[in-house]
C-alpha cells in the first residue's frame, strides 16, 4: 500500500507539468537493496564453514593423538595390536601424499606439462625429504615415547623456521609489528625447555619408572620440529620477492615436482617405518598383519581412526579454503584453527573427566592408585580401549607422582607457550583481505597440507602477502578494468528495447560516478548496434532513420525519466561513415553510444556487428590509448582552459574512459557481448567479472540464459534452457571447457579475442559452403571454438542470470534451431578435428574431454533412431504389434518426412512438422505409460527400463531442488518429454534437409525496404517558378496552424506579430522541394523567407513546427545547414561552457566561432525529438531532479528545498504565457537562464553556502542544453572509411557465385543427410533384426528381483544394443550430475562472498566540497602531467 501511495505522489507531480503525466514503470528499474534473508544467510554459511573447520580440525587431531597413543610402548594393547595401530598411523601420513600424487598427476597427463628445470627439482625435492623425515621420525618414533599431552603441545614448534626467516626478512609493513615473531620465537624456545624441565622432573621423580633416554626423544622431537618447519620456506621467500627467479619458474612445473615429491615423501615415511621399527627396535611381527575373525574390533578402530583421521583432515583443508573465498577469514578460518588445539585438551579432559568415573578404579583415593588399578582394566572386555587408553597416558604425566606434583604445571605452562607462539606468528592471518573467489594458489603457498598438524598447516601455508595483480604499484589491490558492453538489435520491439536500457541504466547506477572509486574497480561504457537502422523515404528518396530507431530513441528517452524524473543531459547526434551515432551521458555520468547502421553502407547482420565494435573497442580505442596524442581534445573553443571552474577536468565524459585505459592492459579490458533483449542485474556481470579476473587463462564467461516469453513453445524451451545449464553446462565448466558461450550475455576478455586466430580469423568471409554453416548461422559458437583452439578457458557461472526472449511461435522456433544445429554440429567437429593440437595448447581441455565430446557428439546423432525406437516401444506394447512390425511402423513417419522437406517449401515442412508433433505428443504419453504398464507387468521397476526412468526422475528432482529458485521448472519436464520426437527427430530432420538455407529465419521483414510514407497531405502538386521546378505540398497540420492565425484565435499578439506569424507559418506550411540544384540567390531567397523573429514573444509552439517543416524544404543536397532555424541555432548551447570570472554563465559561446555544420536528412528528425526536452513541462521537471541530484547530500536538504520551490516558481513566472508542449526559442533560454541564475544566486547568497554556487549553476546549465550535432574527429573518421573497405563493406554477391554457393550448400546437405541417414538406419536395423531372431537366441540375461528384494525364479531378456546404449546414456548423465554437484557448492561459495560486498545504496552523509581547482587523475594519488596531456 505503501508503494501505491509512493507511486500516486510521484504521479500528482508530474500532473502539475502536464496533461501527459502517466509513464511505463519497467521492472527492475527500481534500487536494488541488499535482502535481511541473504544477509542472515551468509551469516550462517559463515557459521557453519567456521563449525566445520573447527570439528574437523579437532576430530583429525585427536585421532592422531590417540592412534599414536594406542601404538605406544608403554600402551595396555597387545603387540599386535599395537603394530596394526602403528600401520594405521603410516597410512594418516600416507594418504594426503597420495592425494596430491593423483591430482598432479592427472594435470600432468591431462591438462599441462612443462620441462623442469633440474636444479630446481632437486633443490624443491630435497626439502620435501628433509620435511617428510622431520614428519614421519616425529610422528613414528618420538610420539609413541611421549605422554598424550606432550604430544598435544609439542607440535607448536613447527613454527619456530617462519618466525626466524621473519625476523630476519623484516616482512612487517610497520616497525613495531616484528614484535610478533621475536615473541613467537621465544615463547617456542621457552616451551621447548619446559619440556626439558617436564621430563628431567619425572625422570628424577620415578613418574611411572621413566627412563633417562627420554632425554634422546627430546632431543629428537625438537630436531625433527625445525625439519618440519622447513615446510613453509616458500612463504616469507615470495613475501619478500626473494628469489623471484626460482619461484616463478617453479610454478610452471610444480604440478610435476608435486608428482615427484608425493612420490619421495611416500618413501621415505615408509623407510623411516621399516627401519626403526624393523632394524632398530625389531618389534614387527610379520605373521601379525594376517587378521583373523577374532580381530574384528581391532580392525573396527583401527580403521576407524584412520578414516576419521584422513578425512577430516582433507575436510579442514577444503573447508578452510571455503571460509578465506567467501570473505570469512577471521570468524570461519583463523579464529577455529586457532582454537583447535584448546578444543582438543578441553574434549580430551571432559572425555576423561566424565568416563573416568566409569571405570573401576574411581574408588582409589589417590591418583597413583587410579593410575595403578588400569592394568588391570585392561584385561576386561568391557572397558572402552579409547578411553582406557588416553586415561593411560595421562597418568604417564607428573599427576601420577609419588613425590612432587608441581612439576604438572611445567607441563600445562609449555602447552600455553606453544600455543601462544604459533598464534603470534601467524598474526598476519587475521589482517589478511582477500577477493571473491580468490584462488587457491593465491591464498595458500602449497596445494599439500600436514596431516599431522592440519591446525598449524593452515596457519602456516596462508601467504604472508596476497598478491593481487601483476602491476608492481599496487599488489594489494583489486585490478582495475574496463567493461564495454555492447548489445546487437534487430528489429527489436519497444518492449525488448525496454528491457536492455534498462538492464544499461540499472549498471550506471550500480558503477555511480566514473570520477569515483568504486569496490568492484570497474568502469564501463554502453554501446548499442542497431543492424538496417535506416530507410529511404519514397517521395523524396531521403535516407531516414526507421521505425525501429525511432522506438529505440522513445524507449532512452522512457528509461531516463523512469531513472531520473527528467530528460537526457547531453545527448549528442553524430554522423559516421556507417551511418549515425546517438551519444548520450547517463545519470550517474557513464557513456552510451547508439550506433546506427546503414546496410548500404556496412555489413548488416550480428557476426559483422560484433567485428565492429572489436575492431572499434579494441582495435581503435586500445590504439589512441597507446598513443595519448591520438586522444581527440574538444574542439569548443570556450574549454580551452585545462579545469572547469566546479574542479573537474576539463575532458568530455566519452573520452574519460580513453584515459582511464591507458593504465589498465588488454588483459582486464572485457567486452560483454548482449543482445538488443537481454534483461540482467549488475551482479550478474560482476559475476562474470570475477571469474576473468581471477583466472588469467579464462577468455570467456557466460551466465545462466533464462527464455521468457509464453505458451507451450516457451514452456519447453525453459526446461530445455535449464537441464543444458543444469547438466550440460556444468559438465563442460568442470570435465574441461565450455563449448558455446551464448552472445545475449557472455563476458570476453580484450586480449583472448585480439589473440592470433581469433578476430583476424573472426573476419573471414564465407566462400564456400562448410563455411556459411560454420561461421554465419552460430557465430557465437565459433568465436569460442576460435578461443578454444588457442588455449583460452571458457567457462559458465551459474549465479550470473540473465533474460531474453525466446520464439513464442513454433515456425519461428524451427528456423532458430535449422540455424543452430548444424552450426553446434560443425564446431564441435571442428574442435575435435582439432583435438589434438587444442589438447597441446590448451590446459583445460584434455584427451578424456575430448571423448566426453566424442560420446555427446555420438548420442546427439543417434538421437533421431533413438526416439525411433521409444515410439516403436510404444506401438509394441499399447496395439499389442510384434517388435519388427512396430519398428517398422515406427520409421514410416520419419521418412515420410525426409521426403517432405526434400520437396516441399520450409513454410509447409514447418506445418507438417507442427502436425506431426501433435500426433508424436499423444504417443510419447502412450511410451509413457507402456513403460509404466511394463513393470506393472513385471511386478517390478527393477528392469533396466525401470530403473533408468526412475533414476532419471530423481535426478532431475534432486537437480531441481539444488536449484531453488528455478524449481519450478521441472513442471515443465512434461512439455518436454511428450515434445521430445519434435525436438530430436523432427527438429533434426528439417535442420538438415534446410542446411543450404542460410538465412536468419527469425525477425525477418517481409518488405524490400521500410519506407516512410507522408500522410495528411491537402495539397501536393509540382509547379515552375521561374524556370525552377518545384514540388508544393500543404499538409493538415500546417492548414489548421495557418487557419487558426488567420482568424485570429492567438487574439493576445500584436498586429505586426500577427503578420509576422503569419508569413512564417506560410514557409513553414510549404513543403518546396527542388528538382534541380538551385543557384545561391535562391537559396538566400529562402533563408530570408525562414528567418525567425527576433522578439521572445513571438516564440510559441510555431517554433518547432517552423523548424519542422522549413527544414525539409530544401532537397537538392543531401546536407543542409543547422544554423537555418531557431531550434538549430538553441542546439548549438551544447557547446556551453564556463569561462571567464565566475559571474560569466554564458548560455552559448562566441557567435564568431560558431560555424555552420551540414548534416544528412536523418539528422534533423532525430534532433527534433530530443528537442522536446525544451518544453516547459519537461524543463520543469528536468530542473527539480538536475538540482535535487546535485544537492543530493543530506547536509544539503534544506537548502535544496528552498532553491527548487524558488527556481520552479521563477520558471512558472517567466514561461507563464508558453504551453506545456511548446519548445522555447533562443531568446526565451537566454532570458530563462539570466533570471534563474540570478535568483539562484540570491537564495545561496543568503544561506551562506557560496561553496555550492558553481554547482547550481551547472545545473541550471544542464536543464537548459540543447542537443548538440557533432562530426568525427579525422583520426576516427578514417579508421571507419579503412576498417569498412577492408572488412565490413557490404557484399554485393555476383549472380554466378550464389548459384555456386547454393550448388554447394545442397552438396553439403546432400552428405550430411545421407551420413545421419545411414548410422541411424544401421541402428534400426541392428535392433530390428535383434528383434527378428528372438529375445531366446541373442539376449543378455538378468536377473530378476521384486521391491522386496526377493529373486524372481525367471530373468530378464534384453537386447546387447539396447542395454549398451542405455548404461552409455546412464553413465553419461551420472557424470553430468556429478559435476553438477561439484558445481554447485563453488557457486554457491561465489555467491555467498558477492554477497558479503554487495552494495548498499545509501544516502551520502556529507562530501568535501572545496573551492580550489583540482585536475582528477584516477592512477594516482597526486597529480601528473605528460607531454601528452598539455
Amino acid at each position: 500500500m505503501e508503494e501505491l501511495k509512493y507511486r500516486g505522489k510521484k504521479r500528482e507531480g508530474r500532473h502539475r507539468d502536464t496533461w501527459d503525466p502517466f509513464q511505463l514503470n519497467p521492472i527492475g528499474a527500481e534500487k536494488e537493496s541488499k535482502r535481511r534473508c541473504f544477509q542472515l544467510a551468509q551469516y550462517l554459511v559463515a557459521v557453519i564453514v567456521g563449525l566445520a573447520v573447527l570439528t574437523s580440525a579437532v576430530v583429525a587431531k585427536g585421532s592422531l593423538l590417540v592412534l599414536s597413543t594406542m601404538s605406544s610402548p608403554t600402551s595396555l594393547r597387545s603387540p599386535k595390536e599395537k603394530q596394526f595401530y602403528m600401520l594405521m598411523l603410516v597410512f594418516c601420513l600416507v594418504f594426503p601424499n597420495f592425494l596430491m600424487f593423483v591430482k598432479s598427476l592427472w594435470k600432468c597427463a591431462f591438462k599441462s606439462f612443462v620441462q623442469p628445470n633440474m636444479k630446481t627439482l632437486a633443490f624443491v625435492c630435497a626439502i620435501e625429504c628433509l620435511v617428510s623425515l622431520g614428519t614421519s621420525v616425529l610422528v613414528l618414533v618420538v610420539m609413541p615415547q611421549f605422554d598424550v599431552l606432550t604430544n598435544l603441545f609439542i607440535s607448536g614448534g613447527v613454527c619456530i623456521m617462519s618466525a626466524i626467516l621473519q625476523i630476519v626478512f623484516r616482512l612487517q609493513r610497520k616497525t613495531w609489528k616484528i614484535v610478533f615473531p621475536l615473541c613467537s620465537l621465544i615463547l617456542t624456545v621457552a616451551g621447548y625447555c619446559l619440556l626439558g624441565v617436564d621430563y628431567y622432573a619425572r625422570v628424577t621423580s620415578k613418574v611411572d619408572l621413566q627412563k633417562a633416554d627420554c632425554f634422546i626423544y627430546v632431543g629428537l622431537g625438537i630436531f625433527c620440529s625445525l625439519l618440519i618447519s622447513l615446510c613453509w620456506w616458500e612463504n616469507p621467500l615470495q613475501a619478500t620477492n626473494r628469489m623471484q627467479k626460482k619461484l616463478s619458474e617453479l610454478d610452471g612445473f610444480r604440478d610435476f615436482v608435486f608428482v615427484i615429491s608425493s612420490l619421495l615423501r611416500i618413501i621415505v615415511i615408509g623407510g623411516v617405518y621399516l627401519v626403526y621399527y624393523v632394524l632398530i627396535d625389531k618389534s614387527i611381527v610379520w605373521a601379525d598383519y594376517n587378521m583373523k575373525n577374532d580381530d574384528w574390533q581391532l580392525m573396527q578402530i583401527g580403521i576407524g581412526l584412520l578414516f576419521l583421521q584422513a578425512f577430516c583432515s582433507a575436510a579442514c583443508h577444503w573447508f578452510g579454503v571455503v571460509a578465506c573465498k567467501i570473505h570469512a577469514v577471521r570468524m570461519s578460518f583463523a579464529l577455529p584453527v586457532c582454537c583447535t588445539g584448546p578444543a582438543t585438551l578441553l574434549l580430551g579432559m571432559i572425555l576423561f573427566i566424565t568416563e573416568a568415573q566409569k571405570l573401576d578404579g574411581k574408588d582409589h583415593g589417590s591418583i597413583q592408585g587410579f593410575c595403578d588399578s588400569l592394568v588391570h582394566l585392561s584385561q576386561k572386555n568391557t572397558t572402552p580401549v579409547v578411553i582406557l587408553e588416553i586415561t593411560r597416558s595421562i597418568c604417564r604425566t607428573s599427576l601420577n607422582s609419588s613425590y612432587l606434583q608441581w612439576p604438572f604445571s611445567m607441563l600445562a605452562l609449555e602447552g600455553v607457550c606453544m600455543w601462544s607462539g604459533f598464534v603470534s606468528c601467524t598474526y598476519y592471518v587475521w589482517k589478511i583481505k582477500v577477493q571473491r573467489i580468490e584462488r587457491t594458489s593465491q591464498l595458500f603457498v602449497r596445494r599439500l597440507y600436514e596431516s599431522a598438524f592440519i591446525d598449524l598447516s593452515l596457519l602456516l601455508n596462508t601467504k604472508m602477502k596476497v598478491p593481487r595483480a601483476r602491476n608492481e604499484e599496487s599488489q594489494d589491490d583489486i585490478q582495475e578494468c574496463v567493461i564495454y558492453l555492447c548489445a546487437t538489435m534487430w528489429h527489436e520491439t519497444y518492449d525488448e528495447m525496454l528491457k536492455i536500457l534498462t538492464s544499461m541504466f540499472r549498471l550506471d547506477r550500480y558503477r555511480g560516478d566514473p570520477k569515483e572509486e568504486h569496490k568492484d574497480c570497474f568502469d564501463f561504457e554502453c554501446h548499442i548496434f542497431v543492424d538496417d537502422a535506416f530507410m529511404t523515404n519514397e517521395d523524396t528518396g531521403k535516407r531516414l532513420v526507421n521505425t525501429y530507431v525511432d522506438d529505440l530513441i522513445n524507449v532512452v528517452i522512457e528509461v531516463y525519466r523512469v531513472f531520473t524524473n527528467k530528460e537526457p543531459d547531453d545527448v549528442s547526434i553524430i554522423e559516421a561513415p556507417y551511418g549515425g551515432r546517438l551519444m548520450f551521458v547517463m545519470p550517474e555520468g557513464n557513456m552510451l553510444y547508439v550506433h546506427l547502421k546503414d546496410k548500404k553502407l556496412i555489413r548488416n547482420k550480428k557476426r559483422w556487428s560484433q567485428i565492429m565494435y572489436m575492431y572499434y573497442l579494441l582495435g581503435w580505442k586500445g590504439y589512441i590509448v597507446k598513443n595519448p596524442q591520438k586522444i581527440p581534445r574538444q574542439n569548443n573553443l570556450c574549454r580551452a582552459s585545462l579545469i572547469s571552474l566546479d574542479g573537474e577536468s576539463y575532458l568530455l565524459p566519452q573520452y574519460d574512459n580513453d584515459y582511464k585505459r591507458k593504465l589498465i592492459s588488454d588483459d582486464h579490458t572485457y567486452i560483454l557481448a548482449l543482445d538488443g533483449d537481454t534483461d540482467f542485474q549488475p551482479k550478474a556481470v560482476i559475476l562474470l567479472i570475477d571469474r576473468l579476473r581471477m583466472y588469467e587463462n579464462v577468455g570467456a564467461a557466460c551466465g545462466r540464459i533464462h527464455p521468457t516469453g509464453m505458451g507451450p513453445m516457451v514452456w519447453y524451451q525453459k526446461f530445455e534452457y535449464a537441464v543444458g545449464h543444469w547438466l550440460q553446462k556444468t559438465a563442460e565448466h568442470v570435465f574441461g571447457c565450455v563449448l558455446c558461450s551464448p552472445g545475449c550475455f557472455s563476458l570476453f576478455r580484450g586480449s583472448a579475442l585480439m589473440d592470433d586466430n581469433v578476430l583476424k580469423r573472426y573476419t573471414t568471409t564465407a566462400t564456400r559452403a562448410a563455411e556459411y554453416v560454420q561461421y554465419d548461422q552460430g557465430e557465437d559458437r565459433w568465436l569460442c571454438t576460435l578461443l578454444l583452439q588457442q588455449g583460452w578457458r571458457v567457462e559458465y557461472n551459474a549465479a550470473s542470470d540473465a533474460y531474453t526472449n525466446s520464439p513464442q511461435e513454433f515456425k519461428e522456433f524451427y528456423n532458430q534451431r535449422r540455424r543452430w544445429g548444424p552450426s553446434t554440429l560443425a564446431n564441435t567437429l571442428d574442435l575435435l578435428h582439432s583435438g589434438a593440437e587444442t589438447v597441446k595448447k590448451n590446459s583445460s581441455i584434455s584427451r578424456l574431454y575430448i571423448f566426453y565430446q566424442m560420446f555427446s557428439v555420438g548420442s546427439s546423432i543417434l538421437g533421431p533412431a533413438s526416439v525411433t525406437l521409444m515410439i516403436a516401444g510404444a506401438f509394441q506394447f499399447v496395439f499389442k504389434i510384434e517388435g519388427t512390425l512396430s519398428i517398422i511402423i515406427a520409421s514410416l513417419p520419419p521418412v515420410f518426412y525426409i521426403i517432405v522437406c526434400f520437396v516441399a517449401k520450409s513454410n509447409n515442412q514447418i506445418t507438417i512438422a507442427a502436425i506431426m508433433s501433435v500426433f508424436y505428443a499423444f504417443l510419447m504419453t502412450a511410451s509413457l505409460f507402456s513403460i509404466i504398464g511394463d513393470m506393472v507387468i513385471q511386478g517390478t521397476f527393477l528392469t533396466p527400463t525401470g530403473v533408468f526412468l526412475v533414476s532419471m526422475t530423481i535426478m532431475y528432482l534432486v537437480t531441481a531442488i539444488l536449484h531453488p529458485e528455478e524449481f519450478v521448472m521441472i513442471v515443465y519436464g512434461l512439455m518436454y518429454f511428450i515434445c521430445i520426437p519434435s525436438g530430436y527427430l523432427l527438429l533434426t530432420i528439417y535442420s538438415l534437409v534446410n542446411m543450404h538455407v542460410v538465412t536468419w529465419g527469425t525477425r525477418e521483414t517481409t518488405k524490400k525496404e521500410e519506407v516512410k510514407k507522408n500522410t495528411n497531405i491537402m495539397c501536393d502538386r509540382n509547379c515552375t517558378i521561374c524556370c525552377w521546378d518545384m514540388k508544393c505540398q500543404v499538409t493538415q497540420e500546417s492548414e489548421n496552424l495557418l487557419l487558426q492565425q488567420i482568424t485570429g484565435q492567438n487574439t493576445q499578439h500584436a498586429p505586426n506579430t500577427l503578420m509576422t506569424n503569419l508569413q512564417t507559418s506560410q514557409h513553414a506550411a510549404v513543403n518546396l522541394e527542388l528538382q534541380d540544384k538551385p543557384n545561391k540567390t535562391m537559396e538566400e531567397f529562402f533563408e530570408r523567407a525562414q528567418a525567425p523573429p527576433t522578439d521572445k514573444h513571438n516564440k510559441t509552439n510555431m517554433d518547432k513546427d517552423n523548424d519542422t517543416d522549413s527544414s525539409s524544404s530544401d532537397d537538392s543536397s543531401e546536407k543542409k545547414s543547422l544554423s537555418r532555424t531557431p531550434s538549430m541555432s538553441a542546439s548549438m548551447t551544447a557547446s556551453m561552457s564556463i569561462i571567464g570570472d565566475d559571474d560569466d554563465y554564458s548560455l552559448t559561446g562566441n557567435p564568431e566561432e560558431t560555424e555552420e555544420l551540414p548534416v544528412s536528412d536523418w539528422v534533423i528528425p532525430v534532433k527534433e525529438e530530443f528537442l522536446k526536452k525544451l518544453t516547459y513541462a519537461n524543463m520543469r521537471r528536468n530542473l527539480q531532479a538536475q538540482i535535487r541530484y546535485t544537492l543530493r547530500n543530506k547536509n544539503q536538504d534544506d537548502l535544496c528545498e528552498e532553491l527548487v520551490l524558488m527556481l520552479t516558481d521563477t520558471l512558472n513566472v517567466e514561461l507563464s504565457h508558453v504551453g506545456p508542449e511548446d519548445v522555447l526559442s533562443k531568446s526565451q533560454l537566454e532570458e530563462l537562464q539570466y533570471a534563474l541564475t540570478e535568483r539562484a544566486r540570491r537564495i545561496i547568497k543568503t544561506s551562506q553556502m557560496n561553496r555550492l554556487e558553481k554547482r547550481v549553476m551547472r545545473a541550471i546549465e544542464k536543464t537548459l542544453i540543447a542537443p548538440q550535432v557533432q562530426k568525427l574527429d579525422e583520426g576516427e573518421q578514417d579508421f571507419w572509411h579503412k576498417l569498412l573497405e577492408r572488412y565490413l563493406k557490404p557484399i554485393v554477391d555476383v549472380k554466378a557465385h550464389q548459384e555456386e554457393v547454393t550448388r554447394e550448400l545442397k552438396s553439403l546437405r546432400n552428405k550430411a543427410v545421407f551420413l545421419y541417414f545411414i548410422i541411424n538406419v544401421l541402428w534400426v536395423v541392428a535392433t530390428f533384426f535383434l528383434q527378428a531372431i528372438g529375445n531366446d537366441v541373442i539376449s543378455i540375461k538378468i536377473p530378476k528381483y521384486y521391491p522386496n528384494g526377493t529373486e524372481a525364479e525367471e530373468s530378464l531378456k534384453v537386447e546387447p544394443l539396447s542395454l549398451m546404449f542405455l548404461l552409455s546414456f546412464a553413465v553419461l548423465l551420472l557424470m553430468q550430475f556429478l559435476a553438477m554437484l561439484y558445481h554447485r557448492v563453488y557457486t554457491l561459495i561465489h555467491v555467498v562472498s558477492y554477497r558479503s560486498t554487495e552494495k548498499d545504496y545509501k544516502q551520502k552523509a556529507d562530501e568535501a566540497d572545496d573551492d580550489v581547482l583540482i585536475m582528477e587523475n584516477h592512477s594516482a594519488n597526486g597529480l601528473v602531467l605528460t607531454s601528452d596531456d598539455l
